[in-house]
């Protein structure tokens, strides 16, 4: 977990105006005492706060209010715009951010953009109380705006998990984000409380609207914008796939640690969009053919001659977790092949395994999954829409080490062997058919048909 980085002199005022004794759970030992005085003896001098520094913290502490004023008091009302004691260039980037709220779907009169200009000039006094009032402005602005362009518009998506369900940001939530930031400046500047996706389409529609494209352009984008509007930002642990592109992403630490090619459905089989979170991995494991991919091209070969096990398949009687082995003359394939009956058929594990040797699992009614390939040739297709609905990986052995912290295990001969994530990752199926070119905007072949 990273720590908020407070200045010496906001743990001073944190220790003068919380108004509260030490609880006994943070009051330290004797021995813990004895020892920070022998460094304190040994470190230099700390000059004593300024006196308007003081103020401003003084201010904000009688202005605060809510749960502006609970975020503050957890920072001991140091401010977070003010910091080096005046009112920095990250609220110019905010005012700018809010006057162009329109790109968001929002109404930037609603954000009082001139009342918060005039306070962040009176605030860039030496008044501490002006200060204290732009400060607390601009936070609350600040607030309400992330709040307001993380609600979820027209695109429906499926949650697998109901943690992941968009719920309402609360100002202290937001709030607490900013703060913990290296930099409060580039965080504002990349919209780092959105995914990178959403800022990227952002800065596309902005180009479009200045350029006055046409109306089917702009309404496209602001649609592949409010899919993107669903997905986290770069902060949180995540993987994000776009069945337009066939492409994956893997974010943390606020960086993208990923990107990849993948293989994802054909305009009969799509990938859908969802979102779920990937809870395990399966080492080695079996390919349960879907039942149309039995009826289609599996059953018409044992009809005509093959067998079961010269196409390294199992049928299995039923979908318990211990189902009975059938022999090819139990089933009556014909019937199969004609879709009057139904069987169920696993691919052996191994080097031709579809699975590959590794895949990931967020379990779901759809059978949708990220694996592993033998097939590495179709990742180097222009068009990778393919697969049976599924997604199939470049390298499926580095988002495991990324996943799990430590290298795919070696082939083994032991099947389906389960292993669990620490803590679970979110992964997220959109579709993204807008991008950047030389010559400005494009969009990707509507494969799927979902931007009409």
């Amino acid at each position: 977990m990273r720590h908020v980085r407070i200045p010496r002199l906001a743990l001073f005022l944190l220790a003068g105006l919380a108004c509260t004794p030490i609880s006994a759970e943070a009051a330290p030992s004797k021995a813990a005492s004895k020892a920070a005085s022998k460094t304190a003896a040994k470190a230099k001098p700390v000059a004593a706060p300024r006196a308007e520094q003081r103020g401003i913290a003084l201010a904000i502490r009688d202005q605060g209010r809510g749960q502006i004023a609970s975020f503050y008091a957890t920072r001991g009302f140091w401010p977070l715009w003010a910091s080096s004691g005046r009112i920095g260039p990250e609220a110019d980037k905010l005012i700018a951010m809010l006057k162009t709220a329109d790109l968001d779907g929002l109404d930037p009169s609603s954000y009082r953009i001139d009342r918060l200009r005039a306070l962040v000039a009176k605030g860039r006094s030496a008044n501490p109380q002006a200060i204290a009032e732009a400060e607390l402005a601009l936070s609350a602005a600040f607030a309400d705006y992330v709040a307001d362009i993380r609600k979820p518009r027209r695109v429906r998506i499926k949650y697998l998990d109901p943690e992941l369900k968009p719920r309402p940001v609360a100002a202290r939530t937001a709030l607490r984000g900013a703060a913990l930031q290296p930099s409060l400046g580039t965080y504002m500047a990349t919209m780092g409380w959105m995914s990178p996706h959403y800022a990227r389409l952002r800065a596309l529609l902005a180009r479009a609207i200045e350029r006055r494209s046409p109306r089917e352009i702009v309404e496209r984008l602001r649609l592949n914008l409010d899919r993107a509007r669903l997905l986290p930002g770069p902060w949180t642990r995540h993987v994000v796939v776009d069945a337009a592109s066939a492409r994956l992403w893997y974010y943390e630490g606020g960086k993208q640690r990923a990107m990849m090619r993948v293989v994802v459905g054909a305009p009969e089989t799509e990938t859908p969009m969802l979102a779920g979170m990937v809870r395990y991995a399966i080492l080695n494991p079996y390919w349960n053919v879907p039942d149309y991919l039995i009826q289609r091209k599996l059953a018409p070969k044992i009809v005509a001659g093959a067998t079961p096990a010269s196409l390294r398949m199992e049928v299995l009687s039923d979908w318990s977790a211990s189902p009975r082995r059938l022999t090819a003359d139990e089933v009556d394939w014909p019937a199969v092949a004609a879709g009057r009956k139904l069987v169920r058929m696993r691919q052996l594990p191994g080097g031709a395994n579809a699975m590959g040797r590794v895949k990931f699992m967020f379990p779901n009614d759809l059978g949708i999954y990220l694996h592993d390939t033998p097939d590495k040739g179709l990742l180097s297709k222009p068009d990778r829409h393919l697969s049976n609905g599924c997604i199939r990986l470049q390298d499926a052995p580095g988002l495991y080490r990324l996943m799990f912290g430590r290298p795919l295990p070696a082939a083994s001969k032991q099947p389906e062997r389960d292993v669990a994530l620490p803590t679970p990752i979110p992964v997220y199926l959109t579709y993204i058919t807008a991008t950047p070119t030389e010559r400005g905007i494009g969009f990707l072949k509507d494969v799927y048909g979902r931007d009409e």
